[in-house]
């Protein structure tokens, strides 16, 4: 019994790992549909022949971890950049997976205590449940919302589009629901089974449909001509800067060199986040002879950049995205809210100091969070815009980003060199065309090490510089459209399908017992 169950186990891992190959970069959707139904039919089989919670909960938690550990192995990776960190990758690489595997394993516990006794009722279930944990995931202890099984669609747009009304966490409820359709077959030769399945596979097409006509709609909207252009900065500058002690001013003058200013062109230049890690927002100013030479009045910079301010007499520390002007006055600044875990700021850290941790971006202390996400407005002669800053992975959050659509695009600055040449910057970089579908946005990205970018409110790149290459980005056209449903609204849409299959549960249960 117990060699049947570990055979089991290892069945579970792989086929976890099977469906990570269905996420950017390579989007092997139809492996879902064999996956997830797998998985489903694997757990309605248990259900018949034992309800212990325990096992039920390794058995999506072992699901999970194969899931997470062949997606994120990446992550590791940041730690091979610090000697003093490289005995925490075996730990990294099993740990972090281990962790978020738990929302998986609690999908398969849960499912065991509120399984219906119909087969319909239970594929909702499955479905409703998955869902909701991922929003949980993605929420709880600052969120991981990383790798949504929504995400194997990022490479078909017009079905994306769907997000500008139900969002991320919708759309991921009802692709988890189509990718574990297939299994309807199997639970029983009722014609209501059949349509049920139909339903799902066909929503696609409607899906198709609507995004097909949104996209007309958005192509035949009058464009716009901003008198300024934002040029978003691609670099490929080795990390070697934060251990190696490389001069700055070789830094900056590579990035004035990629960014090309021209004396009679208004130009915003976006650098990418933390470029010059040994340089403070205040102690920027100092290298302002450097600019004097190729920038001038008809300019302006971005740039993610570490500030300081004191409270209660100790000093706080941010990672800030700031505005200056050619003489490098600083106009504005926002400090990052969504901080990561161990990268950016270390959790207890009055415990975890003392037994030598601290975090992998910067040796000094943790980051502070901002308190509050204001917009960048920009206003120079006839040129105004209003401006969502977002530092790193601050994209990857749906639905929580602003409170209001008032603002004109969306700037990310990121430093994705922490993942070298893995899978983690494309996988990233995804997350920027589901921000600007659900916003009905531009996104504006700029990237040391990754993918800089400019997408479209259909989440269609229009210029991009490739990993691994320097160069930059023109952005000054720009074609409005209406608020999107999900810019209004958020997660509230979420709320209501969730309610939604709630009431689908209960009326398939009702109609079978009559």
């Amino acid at each position: 019994m117990n060699r049947k169950l570990y055979i089991e186990y290892i069945n579970l891992f792989f086929l976890g790992i099977v469906t990570s190959l269905s996420l950017p970069p390579f989007n092997y959707l139809i492996i879902n549909f064999f996956t997830l139904s797998f998985f489903f039919l694997f757990l309605i089989k248990k259900t018949l022949i034992h309800n212990n919670k325990k096992t039920f909960f390794l058995y999506g938690w072992i699901f999970g971890l194969g899931y997470f550990i062949s997606n994120l192995y990446w992550i590791s990776i940041s730690l091979t950049f610090d000697k003093s960190f490289k005995f925490l990758i075996p730990i990294a690489i099993f740990l972090i997976p281990s962790f978020l595997a738990i929302f998986y394993g609690l999908v398969s516990y849960f499912f065991i205590i509120l399984k219906p006794k119909k087969f319909l009722s239970s594929f909702l279930m499955f479905s409703l449940i998955f869902g909701v944990l991922e929003f949980l995931r993605g929420t709880i202890l600052t969120g991981f919302p990383w790798n949504l099984i929504s995400y194997s669609f990022s490479k078909h747009l017009e079905i994306l589009s769907i997000t500008s009304i139900i969002g991320t966490y919708g759309f991921n409820l009802v692709c988890i629901s189509l990718f574990t359709s297939p299994a309807i077959f199997f639970l029983g030769n009722k014609k209501k089974n059949i349509w049920v399945f139909a339903f799902f596979v066909f929503l696609p097409i409607f899906f198709y449909i609507y995004g097909f006509s949104y996209k007309e709609k958005f192509n035949l909207a009058d464009k716009n001509l901003y008198d300024y252009k934002l040029r978003a900065i691609g670099s490929n500058i080795s990390l070697d800067r934060f251990y190696t002690n490389i001069d700055p001013v070789s830094v900056i003058e590579d990035l004035i060199k990629i960014s090309d200013p021209k004396k009679n062109e208004k130009t915003i230049f976006i650098w990418p986040e933390g470029i010059l890690p040994g340089i403070s927002q205040d102690e920027f100013t100092n290298y302002s002879s450097l600019f004097r030479k190729k920038f001038n009045n008809n300019h302006l910079l971005m740039i993610g950049i570490n500030s300081q301010s004191t409270k209660n007499s100790s000093k706080i520390f941010f990672n800030s995205f700031s505005l200056y002007d050619h003489e490098l006055t600083l106009l504005n600044s926002y400090n990052k809210i969504n901080l990561v875990p161990f990268g950016e700021f270390l959790p207890f850290e009055n415990i975890l100091k003392n037994t030598g941790f601290r975090t992998i971006t910067n040796n000094y202390q943790s980051f502070s969070k901002g308190e509050k996400r204001d917009l960048i407005h920009i206003k120079k002669e006839n040129f105004s815009i209003k401006i969502l800053p977002l530092i790193c992975y601050e994209i990857i959050y749906s639905g929580k980003l602003f409170d209001s659509p008032d603002f004109d695009l969306i700037v990310n600055i990121s430093e994705d060199g922490w993942f070298g040449q893995s899978i983690g910057p494309k996988q990233h970089f995804s997350h920027s065309i589901f921000r600007a579908i659900e916003s009905g946005k531009y996104v504006v990205r700029s990237a040391n090490n990754g993918l800089a970018a400019i997408i479209n409110p259909l989440g269609v790149t229009e210029q991009k510089v490739n990993f691994g290459d320097s160069g930059y980005v023109d952005f000054n056209e720009i074609r409005k459209i209406q608020p999107t449903v999900f810019s209004k609204y958020g997660n509230k849409i979420f709320g209501l399908l969730i309610l939604l299959y709630i009431f689908l549960i209960f009326s398939f249960n009702r109609i079978n017992n009559e």
